[in-house]
C-alpha cells in the first residue's frame, strides 16, 4: 500500500516537471542588444505565450532572425534532459520587446525597414521587435516584420 502510493507521488512530481519543463525555460542572455534592461550572461525566465495575447511592450524570445550577427543570439534555453532541438523552433534565439502586434499602427517613424510597407496596420501572422540597444541590435529596424510563428514565449523576470 506505502509502495502504491510512494509510485503514485514519484510519477506525479514527474509529470508535473515535464509539464512545467514545457511550459517555462531558463535562457541565458548572449550579446548587448537588449542594454540596459538585460545584459549578457543575465538569466531570464520564459513562459511560452501564444502570438495573440502579446502586446506592445512586453519582451520575448524567438528564434533567430535571418542575417542576424552571431552576438544577437542567446544561449539556447536550458531545460535539464531536454535537447535544444525538442525545444527551439529555430536553431538560434533572440531577446527583443515587442513594438507593435497584429492590428497595431504600423511604426514608421522607428522602424526604417517598414517606412514603404503597405497598408496601415501590422498584418496577421507578422510582429515588429527591437531590441532596447538599436546600435547593438539587429531587429526589425532592418529585417522589417517578424513572423509570428518565431514566437517562443515572454520573458516574465531575471533569474538571480
Amino acid at each position: 500500500m506505502i509502495a502504491g502510493l510512494a509510485l503514485i507521488a514519484a510519477a506525479g512530481v514527474a509529470l508535473t516537471v515535464v509539464l512545467l519543463r514545457r511550459r517555462y525555460l531558463v535562457v541565458t542572455v548572449e550579446g548587448e542588444s537588449m542594454l540596459p534592461s538585460y545584459r549578457p550572461g543575465e538569466r531570464v525566465l520564459v513562459r511560452r505565450t501564444p502570438p495573440g495575447s502579446l502586446r506592445a511592450g512586453q519582451v520575448v524570445v524567438l528564434s533567430g532572425l535571418p542575417h542576424a550577427p552571431s552576438s544577437e543570439h542567446p544561449r539556447e534555453p536550458s531545460a535539464p534532459g531536454t535537447s535544444a532541438a525538442e525545444l527551439s523552433p529555430g536553431p538560434h534565439w533572440i531577446i527583443k520587446r515587442v513594438a507593435a502586434v497584429p492590428g497595431d499602427p504600423i511604426p514608421r517613424d522607428t522602424v526604417p525597414a517598414l517606412r514603404t510597407a503597405p497598408g496601415t496596420r501590422v498584418p496577421d501572422g507578422r510582429l515588429v521587435v527591437l531590441g532596447d540597444n538599436p546600435d547593438r541590435s539587429y531587429d526589425s529596424r532592418l529585417a522589417g516584420y517578424l513572423a509570428a510563428d518565431r514566437l517562443f514565449g515572454m520573458v516574465l523576470r531575471k533569474l538571480g
